[in-house]
This record gives C-alpha cells, sequence and structure tokens, in this order.
C-alpha cells in the first residue's frame, strides 16, 4: 500500500437510497450526486444510487450533468447552480432540468429552446429563508409573469418547484416550519397562476429523515446516499445507512523511543515515557486535517491510537504505547468499518463530514471497495 488509499463500497450506496426510498411513500427520491458524488466518484456512485431505485440525479454544477448524460445516465438529471452565462445548449441538447433563480436566466434558458426548437424543463427556485439561490416571496409575482409568459409561447415548461433548508439538520428549530409555510405560499402563487406542477421538492437528507410531512413529491436527500446521517438517530442506529467511503494507508515505521521525546513539529506532543511511535504514509496533502493533530485517530489491528504531534505534508506519527504487535507494513485505518468514522473525523478537525469525504475522496483514484 503506498500513501492514502481510497475505496467506496457502492453497494452501500444502493443500499442506502433503497433505504431512503423506503421512507418517502409517494414521494420520489433524488439523489445528490454532486461535487464528484461528495467525492465518492460522479458516475459509479449515480450508477449505484439509480439500482438503489433513484428515479432522479441532482447536481449543481452543469458540466456533472453532461458528464452523466455522456457517461449513458437517461434518467431525469436536475442541475441548479450557474448564473446567466452558461452552457444551456448543451444542457437542453442532453435533456436535463434546469432550475432557474432569476428572470436573466429564464430568459436565456428561453432564447436557446426557441433556438433550438425544443421545450426546456425548467424548476422555479425560491428562496424561503436560507439567502442563497431563489427567488424571493416579494420578487415572485414579477417572477411569474416572465415564466408564465415564456411556459404560454412553448419555450419552457415549468415543471417543479423547489427550494432548500436552512437548519434541517436541528429537528425542531423554527426554521424549518417557517421557511416550509413559505415554500407553500410560493406553490399557491405559482398554481394560481395555471401552473400545474410536477414536483415540488423542498427536503434534504435530514428532512427525508425526520420531516414526512414536508416530502412533497421529490426528496433530495445527500450526505445520507453515502452513508452518513446529518441528524442523530433516536434509535442510535444511524437509521440503518451504510458508510460507503473508507480510507487507510500504511505503518512505515515502527521504533522504540524514551521518555521526553518530542514528536513531529514543534514538538507538541512529548512522551511521559519510553514508548514506541508509528508512523503512518499519509499527511495533509493527502487530506488529512492539519488541525486533527494531536485528536484525531487511526485503528491498526482493531485498535485506535490517537495522532501524536501535527500533521505533516506526508505523514504522521501515532504513539503505540505498549503495542508491541504493530509492524510496518500494517494497515491503518483512517475511515472505515474497522476504525474511525467520518463524523469522528470531523469531530476532531472542528469541521463537517460533508468536508471530510470531500477532502479525501477528491485527492485519490476512487476504487471500488
Amino acid at each position: 500500500m503506498s500513501a492514502l488509499q481510497i475505496s467506496v463500497d457502492y453497494d452501500a450506496i444502493t443500499h442506502n437510497v433503497a433505504l431512503l426510498r423506503s421512507r418517502t411513500g409517494d414521494a420520489e427520491v433524488m439523489a445528490v450526486v454532486k461535487a464528484d458524488a461528495y467525492g465518492h466518484g460522479l458516475v459509479p456512485a449515480a450508477a449505484a444510487a439509480r439500482e438503489g431505485g433513484a428515479a432522479w440525479l441532482g447536481v449543481a454544477q452543469p458540466g456533472e450533468a453532461v458528464a452523466l448524460r455522456a457517461a449513458g445516465d437517461t434518467g431525469r438529471i436536475f442541475t441548479w447552480l450557474y448564473g446567466p452565462d452558461f452552457p444551456v445548449r448543451d444542457l437542453l441538447m442532453a435533456d436535463v432540468d434546469l432550475s432557474v433563480s432569476s428572470p436573466q436566466v429564464l430568459e436565456r434558458i428561453a432564447a436557446t429552446a426557441r433556438d433550438l426548437r425544443t421545450v426546456a424543463r425548467v424548476h422555479l427556485c425560491i428562496d424561503t429563508g436560507l439567502g442563497r439561490e431563489g427567488v424571493t416571496l416579494a420578487d415572485l409575482p414579477a417572477f411569474l409573469d416572465v415564466a408564465v409568459t415564456a411556459h404560454s409561447e412553448g419555450e419552457v415548461r415549468i415543471v417543479g418547484l423547489w427550494s432548500h433548508l436552512a437548519w434541517a439538520d436541528a429537528p425542531g428549530h423554527p426554521t424549518i416550519d417557517a421557511q416550509a409555510q413559505v415554500f407553500r405560499d410560493a406553490l399557491a402563487a405559482t398554481e394560481a397562476r395555471g401552473i400545474a406542477l410536477e414536483v415540488r421538492h423542498l427536503a434534504n437528507s435530514a428532512c427525508t429523515l425526520t420531516r414526512a410531512d414536508l416530502h412533497f413529491d421529490l426528496v433530495r436527500p445527500g450526505i445520507a446516499v453515502y452513508g452518513m446521517p446529518p441528524v442523530a438517530d433516536p434509535d442510535g442506529e444511524d437509521f440503518g445507512l451504510r458508510p460507503a467511503m473508507a480510507v487507510r494507508s500504511e505503518v512505515i515505521l515502527v521504533k522504540q523511543v524514551p521518555a521526553g521525546q518530542g514528536v513531529s513539529y514543534g514538538h507538541e506532543y512529548v512522551t511521559e515515557r519510553a514508548t514506541t511511535l508509528g508512523l503512518i504514509s499519509a499527511g495533509y496533502a493527502d487530506g488529512v486535517f492539519r488541525s486533527a493533530g494531536g485528536r484525531a485517530e487511526v485503528s491498526i489491528r482493531g485498535q485506535r491510537y490517537r495522532i501524536a504531534g501535527r500533521v505533516c505534508m506526508d505523514q504522521f506519527v501515532v504513539d503505540l504505547g505498549d503495542a508491541t504487535e504493530v509492524r510496518a507494513g500494517d494497515v491503518a485505518t483512517l475511515i472505515g468499518p474497522e476504525g474511525p468514522s467520518a463524523s469522528d473525523w470531523a469531530l476532531a478537525a472542528d469541521t463537517i463530514n460533508y468536508e471530510v469525504v470531500c477532502r479525501f475522496g477528491g485527492l485519490r483514484t476512487k476504487e471500488k471497495a
């Protein structure tokens, strides 16, 4: 084994999507595979999600939507993050559903659809309180004027209305119901203009797992697709989700040192007694969080060991104590069923598990487990 090895269990993604689908009743599942499927590999993760019952795939960037089509995906694909200057022609030719957050983007889509003699499928995005993409409720009437005109002229077909929640990972937070009410108000205003919507979608992973009343026609789970629950499971079972990513490296050196030995740059860690140190071939150039030094753990031969001192660019040290059985060549598991989780690393690095898997996955070629 050389440096960091990232493996992805795509069967776990299939399992997770099927489990989520079992909780959504009549609502369909859009598996969010943006950002290279959260570091898990766009195309294989999307295929695994489809196998689990995902009727839709969601990506933020237009390029990923086109890449999915080029890879042979023929189902519904939705993309949403762009300004007026985006590859709308490529997306329409690829039969991708498009989000609209402004009149300028809508007019660009309508003009391109007219040139191509096709009809664009669009989803109107409503800013219900997150303060990111979308049209505010105050600006919705003027926006609907433009949308209804384009719809009536046959250039676009308004098939969806959607929004995104700010605080769904805190079940019971008042912003959830407040945003849901704004969303319902936007729905009523849209339908009052004679628009028959195909799908209404608001729920992310947390909302999919905790608020069945907000599933509407379509849910958009992201992090849960990859086996990481966005909220605590009251039963302590992680909702039955299975983590898909594993991160492993190698112990490349084992040696005995005396008490008082400083370890790594700055000697932030000093041995309290004679002990054994293990050198792990992975560092911040491989995605290991430098901020996790002295806090994160790895698993070697089924035992957990904390990082001793600072994480370096391509290596870090663990204090093995009296573990005389550890040898150079042993596997060190950073994330995996036999070791810590992405959430454990997030806690150690003062971040979220989303960033952990995106960081690790983004720096190495994924291999099927």
